[in-house]
């Protein structure tokens, strides 16, 4: 039928969405009599009345001007013109059919189909990425794509799945799950500090070579501190500017200045010696690294599969260097007790 011939209402309007409701509850009546043979079988199958699988049928025939059974107290069987009808409906029927099919595969059955993630670029490189493998190996029916964009994000816009943030999102309708601690380290190699030492306060960072990121917006990156109880952020002075962590981590590794990144991205290196801390008294609030997404309903298998195993196994990953960092004070520190008593 030509929605052109759909009729007017007296306003001047079509009368499209009464038209739609009788010619679906016709055409679905009309499938699974078709289907049956029996006008009885088809309301069994639809759990309605006989009558009400009649008046259905009657009203498809009115729209389409066209008679579609051929009824005795025996037999039901199709017209010529409802065989043409019903080989035109079948394929139709058998997509929808198969789509309902694939969304309860998609709720009851294995996790499978595609997933979009995003992560910033330092964060998803060091933590991310290597955990995709595993995810892989235990679910073989999900593939997914990895985004590296520092950006703010519109999850429905950009039809992100998943999206991994360095703090808590202001978007109250996106949903965000503190997976670790993000602690901002200030750092340096042992090269550099034999060689110029190190600040023992921020107000003298600009007297020192410091090492720091243009963001995605254009801006330097602040540095984040808390001062006698309050945070304070500054923007040292910088002989080298970088747009990715890698590249100011590696300057820092090299003895070219100091730098401040996150505890997940200089844990190795602070563990192995290549760098050590400064400005500890003044390190700021944890920010937190977030899981976000948009729903908990009626979501995806393959999305709350990769939420849990991603959770498990980023909490699980030995990234708190901070305890590290503040059980070997208190070592230290009983060591000295120790000495000074002896």
């Amino acid at each position: 039928m030509n929605l052109a011939t759909i009729p007017q209402s007296t306003e001047g309007h079509d009368v499209l969405s009464a038209s739609f409701s009788a010619s679906y509850a016709g055409v679905v009546a009309f499938i699974a009599v078709a289907t049956e043979g029996s006008f009885a079988r088809a309301a069994d199958r639809l759990g309605i009345g006989r009558s009400a699988v009649s008046r259905s049928v009657q009203k498809l025939e009115g729209q389409l001007g066209a008679r579609l059974f051929l009824r005795t107290t025996r037999s039901t069987s199709l017209t010529r013109e409802g065989e043409l009808f019903y080989e035109s409906c079948r394929p139709g029927v058998e997509r929808i059919l198969q789509a309902l099919e694939e969304m309860r595969d998609l709720r009851e059955g294995p996790p499978r189909g595609e997933l979009r993630v995003s992560a910033p670029h330092g964060f998803g490189r060091k933590v991310i990425a290597p955990l995709l493998n595993g995810f892989r190996a235990a679910y073989p029916g999900v593939s997914v794509e990895l985004l590296l964009d520092d950006r703010p994000l519109d999850l429905a816009g950009d039809r992100i799945d998943v999206a991994f943030r360095d703090g808590a999102l202001e978007d109250s309708q996106v949903i965000a799950k503190q997976l670790v601690p993000m602690q901002m380290l200030t750092c340096a190699s042992p090269a550099y500090v034999q060689a110029h030492g190190l600040p023992s306060t921020v107000d003298e960072l600009p007297a020192h070579a410091c090492i720091n990121q243009r963001l995605a917006n254009g801006r330097l990156q602040s540095w984040d501190f808390r001062v006698e109880g309050r945070a304070r952020n500054v923007r040292p002075p910088a002989e080298l500017v970088f747009n990715d962590p890698e590249l100011a981590l590696q300057a820092a590794l090299d003895g070219h200045g100091i730098v401040q990144l996150p505890a997940y991205q200089v844990c190795d290196a602070l563990r192995s010696g290549a760098l050590v801390t400064c400005l500890d008294p003044f390190a700021p609030d944890d920010r937190g690294h977030y899981l976000c997404y948009l729903s908990r309903r009626q979501q995806p298998k393959r999305i709350r599969a990769f939420i849990d195993l991603m959770t498990a196994q980023i909490r699980a990953l030995d990234l708190d260097v901070i305890a590290h960092w503040q059980t070997t004070q208190v070592g230290a520190a009983r060591l000295e007790r120790i000495d000074e008593a002896a």
